[in-house]
């Protein structure tokens, strides 16, 4: 019995230390400039999420339901393969995060790195991370100042990609007639954070 707790114990050290290593390697590569996207996790109501920023910005976060391997993967494909875990990196946007969660801020300051987007989407998502906290537009408006206020099913479909939930607000983002509408991370999601903000009964007031 004893000889089992030791191995197991001995096992938890190895690992404690290369998950040591790791991070310590990733800050070697940031020191060095060879750090081209970091990524840590940072908890949520929703549970953890997986965000991702280059040196541009933020370019990436996920939802608990979207894999982490699929995400980093593609990160890997259409921005850099030098992906590395990372937590200091992020430290000042997990803050932020968590301030949110806790309706203690109502805006983010980081800036955007745009890589994962193109062309309409693009411009929809620039103007999404417009709307204001506490208030809310439309897939039409949102297409109007993305330039064709007829392309709001296109709209729609843009958000519904949209790689930086939350911090690009597509939540605030409705039906002309004020319902709704579909959100990438579940409806429930986006009546929690649209009660946060204060849109909807129950939310905060502040």
């Amino acid at each position: 019995m004893t000889s089992n707790i030791d191995a197991a114990l001995r096992r938890l050290d190895v690992e404690a230390r290369s998950e040591e290593a790791a991070l310590g390697f990733a800050d070697a590569a940031r020191t060095a400039g060879l750090l081209d996207v970091a990524y840590a996790t940072v908890d949520s109501p929703f549970g953890p999420l997986l965000v991702a920023a280059t040196r541009r910005g933020l370019v990436r976060l996920a939802y608990p339901n979207e894999p982490v391997d699929d995400a980093l993967t593609e990160l890997a494909a259409r921005v850099s393969p030098r992906v590395l875990e990372s937590p200091a990196s992020l430290d000042d946007l997990r803050r932020q995060l968590d301030e949110y969660f806790d309706g203690e801020r109502h805006g983010f300051e980081t800036r955007i790195d745009w890589s994962l987007t193109s062309g309409f989407t693009t411009r929809v998502l620039r103007a999404t991370a417009r709307v204001p906290f506490g208030a809310v537009t439309t897939y039409r408006e949102v297409a109007g100042k993305a330039g064709n206020d007829r392309a709001y099913r296109a709209a729609g479909n843009a958000l519904g990609s949209n790689p930086i939930p939350i911090v690009v607000p597509c939540h605030r983002v409705l039906h002309s007639g004020g319902g709704l509408g579909g959100y990438t991370g579940g409806l429930a999601r986006k009546e929690f954070l649209l009660r946060l903000e204060g849109v909807l009964p129950g939310g905060s007031e502040r």
